[in-house]
C-alpha cells in the first residue's frame, strides 16, 4: 500500500476512536456512560441511563463513523484488500479509542457499519440474526454475540471475498472478548435484558401518583413500587 492509503487507515482509526456515547453524553447532559448504568459507552448503555432518542443518536454515530468512511472509499475504487484494512481500522478505533485511554465501547454497530458499507445483503443478514436471537431472548449481548460471529459465514457465502472474510472473523473475535463480562453473566443467568428505561421525570410523576393514591386509601400501601 501507498503512504497516503496508510494515512487513509490513520485517519479512519481516528475517527472510530470518536466516542458517540460520551460525545452525545456530554452533549445531553447525561451521565457518563463509562461510570453509569453498565459502564459501557454504547447505545445500549445509553438506552439505559438517557432514553430513545440519545440511543438512536448514539447508534447512528457509530454506525456511520464506519460506513461513511468505507463508502467513500469505494467511490474512490479503491481494492477490498484496502477497503479490508479501513474497515478494520475503524472498528479497532472504537474498540481502542485512542482519545479515551484505549477503553472504548463493544464495537458492535461500527462493526455493523462496516458490513452495511462492504455488503449490504450480508448486513442484512446480520440484522435478522440479531432481531431473531432479540424476540427470543431479548438479551441484547447474546444477539450481538451470535449475529457477529455469523457474519464470516455470511460473508463467505454471499461475496466469496476471502479479505472480507478473514478481517470480520477477527473483528468478531474481538467483539465476543469484548463481551467477556456479558458472557459470564449470561452463563450465570444475571445478565440485563433489553427494556425501556425509567426516565426520571417519569419516576417523578409515578412517585406523586402513589404519594396522591396513598393519601387517599392506607391500603395502597401495600401496592406502592419501591
Amino acid at each position: 500500500m501507498s503512504m497516503s492509503t496508510y494515512l487513509i487507515v490513520l485517519a479512519v482509526y481516528l475517527i472510530g476512536s470518536l466516542s458517540s456515547a460520551i460525545l452525545i453524553s456530554r452533549l445531553m447532559h447525561l451521565p457518563d456512560p463509562r461510570t453509569a448504568g453498565s459502564g459501557n459507552p454504547g447505545a445500549t448503555n445509553i438506552l439505559r441511563i438517557g432514553g430513545k432518542l440519545p440511543a438512536a443518536l448514539t447508534l447512528l454515530g457509530d454506525v456511520l463513523k464506519s460506513a461513511i468512511p468505507l463508502f467513500i472509499a469505494k467511490a474512490c475504487g479503491f481494492s477490498s484488500i484496502v477497503l479490508t484494512f479501513v474497515a478494520t481500522s475503524a472498528v479497532i478505533g472504537h474498540l481502542f479509542p485512542i482519545f479515551f485511554h484505549f477503553k472504548g465501547g463493544k464495537g458492535v454497530a461500527t462493526f455493523l457499519g462496516a458490513l452495511i458499507a462492504l455488503s449490504p445483503l450480508t448486513s442484512l443478514c446480520w440484522l435478522a440474526t440479531w432481531l431473531f436471537i432479540i424476540y427470543l431472548s431479548r438479551y441484547v449481548s447474546l444477539a450481538s454475540l451470535i449475529a457477529a460471529l455469523s457474519t464470516p459465514l455470511y460473508l463467505w457465502f454471499i461475496t466469496k471475498n476471502m479479505s472480507y472474510t478473514i478481517a470480520f472473523a477477527l473483528l468478531a473475535v474481538l467483539v465476543a472478548m469484548r463481551h467477556r463480562k456479558n458472557i459470564q453473566a449470561l452463563l450465570a443467568g444475571k445478565e440485563r435484558k433489553l427494556q425501556t428505561p425509567n426516565r426520571s421525570s417519569s419516576n417523578g410523576h409515578l412517585a406523586r401518583t402513589t404519594t396522591d393514591k396513598s393519601s387517599r386509601s392506607p391500603a395502597s400501601n401495600r401496592n406502592a413500587p419501591t
